[in-house]
């Protein structure tokens, strides 16, 4: 079994800490978490594909054990976000790459794949929307903020950064929730509670409404690209439903799409299945 490596570097004045396993002449494979997680949500698939790809999972800025800078010198916004992790890849040598992505990680990633299309050689996409019909009414609060960002309803949103809530998200939709390790959300949970952390974290709530005015562009993305794509979804996710994960078929011929009885952390539960479904997938598509 290839060993993992946790590493640190600078990016621009940005350190980034990223966990790293696998050949460097293996097909490489960039792993992209979410909110409120980190790279550690990755710590049960990389062992399942190490032997067979180069795999390099980054903390995104503001995260995990990577910099959060100031919010006077750093806006925290997914453009931004998106840009220090494009100049990552290129710090670290990744030149083609294919990307699985998470939650935060999809808007993440599918900028750097219409930036970079020559670059992008698969995308993995567990829980990453980019649809409308994809969005469940748990969006709502978040919505509202787009609509009136008013301290008021920024102050609402604390109820997403609240600890039982980062535990309600990992264990909501899982028929067996003693299944979920609590290592993952009792990292996030720490994290989450470091100064700044909140407000930072508010910042990308409100600047998530860019995402979504970038689906379209998206999908214009997957239309003319047509990357090879592989959804993996948690089916009883509170956040990002079905219909999101089925909807790239409209775009991407030959897309594959497999729902996994579990909720928004899919890969708490069900990374051993996941990982099988990647390695088929590539096996196939190259």
């Amino acid at each position: 079994m290839s060993p993992v490596t946790f590493r640190t570097v600078d990016v621009d004045g940005i350190k980034i800490f990223y966990r790293e396993a696998g050949s460097g002449a293996a097909p490489k494979l960039l792993l992209l978490h979410g909110f409120p997680s980190a790279s550690h949500m990755f710590r049960d698939l990389i062992p399942h594909l190490a032997d067979e790809f180069h795999l390099i999972a980054p903390d995104l800025p503001g995260f995990g054990r990577s910099d959060m800078p100031s919010r006077k010198v750093f806006n925290y916004t997914f453009d931004n976000i998106a840009n220090v992790i494009d100049r990552f890849t290129e710090v670290v040598g990744f030149v083609k790459y294919a990307i699985y992505v998470f939650d935060y990680g999809a808007p993440t990633g599918f900028r750097l794949a219409m930036k970079h299309p020559d670059r992008i050689t698969t995308i993995i996409s567990q829980n990453g929307n980019a649809y409308e019909e994809g969005l469940s009414e748990g969006w709502n609060p978040i919505r509202a903020y787009w609509q009136d960002p008013s301290d008021a309803n920024r102050q609402g949103l604390r109820q997403f950064l609240a600890p039982e809530t980062t535990v309600w998200q990992y264990t909501h939709g899982v028929p067996n929730p003693a299944l979920v390790s609590p290592d993952g959300y009792s990292l996030d949970n720490f994290y989450l509670a470091r100064p700044g952390a909140d407000d930072a974290q508010l910042d990308l709530f409100g600047d998530y409404k860019s995402n979504i005015a970038l689906y379209p562009a998206f999908q214009e993305y997957f239309r003319k690209h047509q990357p090879p794509f592989l959804a993996v979804w948690g089916k009883s996710d509170p956040f990002f439903l079905p219909a999101g994960a089925e909807a790239f078929k409209r775009d991407i011929f030959g897309a594959v799409v497999k729902f996994y009885d579990t909720g928004h952390f899919a890969l708490e539960t069900h990374a051993r299945e996941i990982a099988e479904a990647i390695r088929r997938f590539v096996g196939e598509s190259i």
